[in-house]
């Protein structure tokens, strides 16, 4: 079962996005892996755009993408000198004004509205300050948006030693080297870098603590397939492609069993209940059946105290045309009804455990349900008493932005592109 090596087109920056103040790409990720293309976003329009053709998609990126689209809008605004001409409060009006076209993009990841509702706070502060200025507001605006960068970055890494740990914890047989499924696509491609499920997964693989991770393909869209398929060849996982279809079977059949399955989130509400890509609902059921610890990795922009169960959730409904065929090839009749969800809700009776950069969530022992209000209370408030495990390592400094995927005699490797 192993896996080829990357092709040549591969070579070329494996990241999600490439911003400086002013410039703005992000990789259109419905070409990987047959090429790597990297489409301009000049303003909130062209940001809303490609979240919505899901040419970029993952809940930390679609947050990012949408606030950075916006502030390279305001600087080449500012560049151009119109920036000069708006009081405070006309900028503030203007910046709102394209945060709330940019929360129609996708209605389910909810990383996109805390982020959205985070810098409707700040920019509104900016703008009641004494002496402020369009120019301030904007600024403020644009440094905020930069900034979340280097912290999707950091709370990566962070959450992956913590989900290393908690693996390797609850493993069956108390296993020191794991195998893994995961579905859909949370690594790189999906944040600023490292990523979050995959992130845990690489963070096994640091340690030697990887024995094999199983990516199911992500039916209709792929995302298995195409992009983690293509992380775990660029990253020399040992690694292996699987149907959504298959996971029960391999369960059942492996060698020593499957000794965890972690899955990225697009929203957890209070009660544990994850919204996640569809497929992920019907894996978490085979896991449960097999004994296999069931976790979710999320950073806690992604955590919904608002919401108290998984029936509050909205789930996107994609076009039918999106599973009548692959690639655009037709696989099925033009005249069959198509019900095509993008996203399912796992409950949260069915997760061993929620990953975060501030530490893991447990369901109460005594009642086995999750209370994620109170875990994220409790954690902000001791976040700082000590040290994730993230820094009692080796207080790495190089958190990836994205990769660059080299290719040579001993085959294709991912080399960092960013340094902090």
């Amino acid at each position: 079962m192993a896996a080829p090596a990357a092709s040549d087109e591969k070579k070329d920056a494996l990241q999600s996005l490439r911003y400086t103040r002013g410039s703005f790409e992000v990789l259109d990720q419905l070409v990987v892996p047959h090429g790597l293309e990297f489409l301009p976003v000049k303003d909130a329009n062209d940001g809303w755009s490609v979240i919505r053709k899901m040419q970029v998609r993952g809940a930390p990126l679609i947050a990012m993408v949408a606030c950075l689209s916006l502030a390279v809008e305001a600087s080449a605004m500012d560049a151009a000198g119109k920036v000069a001409g708006m009081s405070a409060d006309e900028a503030k009006d203007f910046l709102l004004e394209r945060m709330q076209h940019l929360r129609t993009s996708r209605p389910t990841a909810v990383n996109l509205f805390v982020a959205t509702d985070k810098f409707a706070e700040v920019v509104k502060e900016a703008a009641a300050e004494k002496g402020a200025t369009g120019a301030s507001v904007v600024t403020t605006f644009v440094e905020g948006a930069e900034a979340m960068l280097e912290n999707d970055l950091n709370a990566n890494k962070t959450m992956g030693a913590y989900g290393k740990e908690a693996m390797l914890a609850k493993a069956p047989g108390g296993a020191t080297k794991l195998k893994v499924v995961t579905i859909c696509n949370t690594g790189s491609l999906a944040t600023a870098g490292w990523g979050t499920a995959l992130g845990v997964v690489r963070s096994l693989h640091e340690t030697d603590n990887l024995d094999h991770i199983y990516s199911c393909e992500t039916r209709p869209y792929n995302q298995g397939a195409r992009l983690t398929a293509f992380e775990i060849v660029c990253d020399e996982l040992p690694g292996t492609l699987i149907c959504d279809s298959m996971a029960s079977a391999l369960m059942n059949v492996t060698e020593g069993g499957i000794h965890a399955c972690v899955v990225g989130a697009d929203r957890v509400v209070v009660n544990g209940d994850t919204a996640n890509k569809i497929g992920t609902y019907q894996l978490a059921i085979a896991a449960k059946h097999h004994g296999v610890p069931f976790f979710v990795a999320l950073d806690t922009t992604g955590i919904d105290v608002n919401t108290p169960t998984g029936a509050g959730i909205p789930i996107e409904e994609r076009a039918a045309q999106e599973l009548r065929a692959i690639a655009g090839v037709q696989v099925a009749p033009e005249a069959i009804n198509v019900w095509n969800p993008a996203f399912d809700v796992t409950p949260g009776s069915l997760i061993a455990g929620i990953i975060t950069e501030l530490g893991v969530a447990y369901p109460d022992p005594a009642t086995g349900e999750y209370d994620m209000a109170k875990f994220l209370a409790d954690a902000r408030q001791a976040n700082g008493a000590s040290e994730p495990p993230a820094k009692k390592q080796k207080k790495e400094a190089a958190y990836r932005s994205g990769w660059r995927c080299e290719r040579g005699a001993g085959g294709a490797r991912a080399v960092s592109t960013f340094t902090a």
